[in-house]
């Protein structure tokens, strides 16, 4: 475990020393890692520091509400509208890894931009140690590690958290005295709900995929998941009232973990699970079915893509 009264003044320590007497900006996401890096950062150097929370158009249901909410206190937030941007770029791709690649190189354009306004030459983002050893061994590219293009536009790039595990960086967190709404938060992937849904995103799954993670999200919020979530997966035939309906397949998982990288299946009572299911398929006339994902990590992976 981490110990926090060393890590922290020597993580400020190294952000002063990288970025000097520089400007950067931050990417923020109203996550764990990026918050506590943000909190960093500023302690480090200031106002010099641009926090910028990019809205992809793949997030969770109200999460610009929420960012607005919790990061009010920073007057220089800068919140970016990119859905169209986004939605543009990944327009027809099915592969996973292109997937990510592209939301990666889209998220350092983004930044680049703010940036150039900011007078910023460095990017502070919250890169922590699984996305690297998941992105170097080749198992998924993180789009803020294998995922990033090999032209960036910054003098540098610094990852103030990089060697830490969530858990440790949760308790950075509480020492930082972050809210608990933030510390204690959901992880949530930095590509969205592109990487919860296979093959080509749509606004139609999009819709599907975003409602469906919030009723996740509330009904699992008892059993104190790692990570709970759903994602679109396909399509399968079903009823509903006297017509037969070709419609969306919702896959629910939750898992339980210490660190994400191994994790387990919860047992979740049936009750709840009937709960889930009339929510999921009544929010939505498309969705025919939902499903529950009993595998483990390994031989799966926490999220579908």
């Amino acid at each position: 475990m981490v110990d926090t009264e060393t890590f922290v003044p020597d993580a400020v320590a190294e952000i002063d020393e990288e970025i000097d007497d520089a400007n950067a900006v931050i990417a923020l996401s109203g996550g764990v890692d990026s918050s506590v890096a943000a909190a960093l950062a500023y302690e480090a150097i200031g106002d010099r520091l641009t926090p910028v929370y990019v809205d992809t158009g793949l997030m969770r249901k109200g999460e610009t509400d929420q960012i607005r909410e919790t990061f009010d206190y920073m007057d220089s937030l800068r919140i970016v509208d990119a859905k169209d941007r986004f939605l543009e770029a990944l327009g027809g791709t099915t592969d996973p890894e292109a997937k990510r690649e592209i939301i990666g190189e889209q998220f350092i354009r983004e930044f680049e931009r703010e940036a150039k306004d900011a007078d910023a030459d460095y990017l502070v983002q919250g890169t922590i140690y699984p996305d690297r050893i998941e992105s170097e061994g080749g198992i998924k590219s993180h789009h803020n590690v294998g995922g990033l293009p090999e032209v960036v536009d910054f003098e540098g790039i610094v990852e103030p958290v990089r060697d830490l595990y969530k858990d440790e960086v949760r308790e950075v967190a509480r020492h930082l005295g972050l809210d608990e709404l933030v510390a204690e938060r959901m992880p949530f992937p930095g590509p969205g709900l592109a990487v919860r849904i296979i093959g080509e995103i749509t606004e139609e799954k999009l819709e599907v995929a975003r409602e469906a993670n919030h009723v996740v999200e509330e009904e699992l919020e008892e059993y104190e998941p790692w990570q709970a979530l759903a994602a679109v997966i396909g399509k399968a035939t079903g009823v509903k009232g006297d017509n037969r309906v070709h419609g969306w397949v919702v896959s629910v998982r939750s898992v339980e973990s210490r660190d994400g990288m191994t994790a387990r299946a919860q047992e979740i009572d049936w009750d709840t699970l009937q709960r889930i299911q009339s929510r999921i398929t009544g929010a939505h006339e498309n969705v025919a079915r939902v499903v529950y994902d009993v595998t483990h990590k390994p031989p799966a992976t926490i999220e579908y893509e």
